[in-house]
Formats: C-alpha cells, sequence, structure tokens
C-alpha cells in the first residue's frame, strides 16, 4: 500500500446552486413586499447536482398549507416555512414530474380562480335560483 493509499477521502454532493437560488428568493420576496410582484423559479431547468434539490427542499421546509389537484395529472402545490414561498410539483399522468417551481407570491396562480370559471359558476348558480 503507497501513502496516496492511506489518505482517508470523503466524497460530498457540490452544492453549489442552493446558495443562488435562495439568494433570488429573497430578492424575490423583496420584491412581492415592495412592488407586489410575483417570481416563478423553474427549477426544472436549472442544472442540480446530486442532493442539491434534496437539500434546497429541506432548507425550505414546509409550512402550514398543501393542495392537492388532479387536472391531467396530479399537482401538488405546498407552502414552505417561509409564507410567501411556493414548492410546486407537476406530474403526468405516469407520475412523472413535468414541472418543478419555486413561486413567490402571495398565493400561487395556480389556485387563483380564473374569471372564464367565476361567470360560468354565477351563470349557473343564477340557474339554480330563477
Amino acid at each position: 500500500m503507497t501513502s496516496v493509499d492511506k489518505i482517508a477521502v470523503q466524497v460530498e454532493a457540490m452544492h453549489g446552486n442552493v446558495r443562488p437560488i435562495l439568494n433570488e428568493v429573497l430578492h424575490a420576496l423583496d420584491k412581492l413586499l415592495e412592488k407586489n410582484m410575483p417570481t416563478t423559479i423553474d427549477l426544472a431547468g436549472l442544472p442540480f447536482a446530486p442532493g442539491e434539490l434534496d437539500e434546497l427542499e429541506a432548507t425550505l421546509g414546509n409550512g402550514e398549507l398543501v393542495a392537492q389537484l388532479d387536472a391531467l395529472g396530479s399537482s401538488r402545490i405546498r407552502e414552505t416555512a417561509y409564507p410567501g414561498v411556493w414548492w410546486i410539483e407537476h406530474r403526468n399522468a405516469h407520475d412523472e414530474v413535468v414541472g418543478r417551481y419555486l413561486e413567490i407570491t402571495r398565493i400561487p396562480e395556480i389556485l387563483a380562480s380564473q374569471d372564464a370559471d367565476i361567470r360560468t359558476g354565477r351563470a349557473r348558480l343564477g340557474e339554480e335560483f330563477e
């Protein structure tokens, strides 16, 4: 055995993307508070090293709200431990992740009722009471 064989080597995942994303979240929260402007960060479009996505998710933690939608696959909308920061994951009919986002907003856009849906619901309710 050579002296090189005696050197203890510890392999750790590189976590180079977590800090910049958290910094972006901080700036997005400022933008939300100061200008009422939401921000969406497309996590699926970012190059994560092994373990980084898990580290980001663990760092942001879990908040009080979780919503599950079922439309052309499932979507899970979860508030993180930081109000205004939402972890959103969309899956297709085969349960494969097709979108993963951080949405920095008061309420995620996908949960907001659309005008067309409100009009349809209003018409239906009106018909019930005519």
